[in-house]
């Protein structure tokens, strides 16, 4: 693999055995090489198949040296905790965010996301406390102190690296979409739900599949259930079968979409679960 520029210590543009360019990233990768020389591949940690004019050159050639190395590093922590894997284009993207947050806080800027702390911490848990290690890796490796606004926002990005390459902007909708369907269930029931509860983390789980389902127009792959077990459900659970309903015309009001028979059977089961175990 032949060496042919830097962008910085941590990326380069190399050429491989068959003459395809690549940008490959690594700690001291493209450090103190000249155009034809070969390249050290165990310095190589990623690497993308690309052209020179390509976006992702273009990402790369604006980081920061010292971001390429510590989202190497938030990588090599999070993937064991979450048990998930981070793609390239998660790659790209965490890195992009880091670098932007590190701009940010140079500026002295805070950029609040809509006050929904509570909201993500209580929905993702599990991300939201890897987050939280994130943050304090980045404020020690970089020697700086980033505001606390950005461990909700780096919620985001770990859910989505668990969530089949969903985008961070769907993430936080699909999140407000869930904390109005909780506050649904709050308000009609007169309770405070358990968010450290199985039922709650079940609840939660289900809705997130759910809502990606109708906000990426999937169709189900399942077959449908008897129709008349929804029938069933309203008559042996008809609070919870009356929540499930005002949910569902809160999400046709707020998004358009039509919940199914099927969509409202599995949502009254799991609203009596949630609220039955208080």
């Amino acid at each position: 693999m032949i060496f042919l520029k830097t962008f910085n210590n941590s990326a380069a543009l190399v050429k491989d055995d068959d003459g395809k360019e690549e940008i490959v990233l690594g700690k001291g990768v493209g450090f103190g090489l000249k155009k034809g020389q070969e390249i050290d591949e165990s310095k190589i940690e990623r690497r993308f198949v690309t052209t020179e004019n390509s976006n992702e050159v273009k990402q790369v050639k604006e980081f920061r040296p010292q971001t390429i190395d510590i989202t190497n590093k938030v990588i090599e922590m999070v993937e064991p905790l979450l048990q998930t894997k981070f793609t390239d284009y998660q790659f790209l993207a965490l890195a992009d965010h880091i670098d932007f947050a590190v701009t940010r806080i140079n500026d002295n800027i805070d950029i609040d996301p809509a006050n929904n702390e509570w909201e993500v911490k209580n929905l993702f848990p599990k991300e939201y406390a890897v987050a939280a290690k994130v943050i304090t890796l980045i404020n020690a490796e970089l020697g700086i102190k980033l505001p606390k606004s950005e461990t909700t926002f780096m919620t985001y990005h770990l859910v989505n690296a668990a969530s089949d390459d969903a985008q961070v902007q769907e993430t936080m909708q699909i999140t407000k979409l869930i904390s109005g369907i909780i506050n649904i269930i709050q308000f009609q029931y007169q309770i405070t739900i358990d968010t450290t509860s199985f039922s709650y983390s079940r609840f939660i789980t289900h809705l997130r599949i759910l809502l990606v389902r109708l906000l990426r127009k999937d169709k189900k792959k399942n077959p449908q259930l008897d129709p008349s077990l929804l029938s069933f459900t309203k008559i042996k659970h008809n609070k919870a079968y009356e929540t499930a309903e005002r949910i569902a015309t809160y999400l046709h009001s707020k998004m358009g979409w039509t919940l199914d028979s099927d969509d409202k059977f599995y949502l009254v089961l799991h609203i009596f679960r949630v609220t039955s175990r208080q």
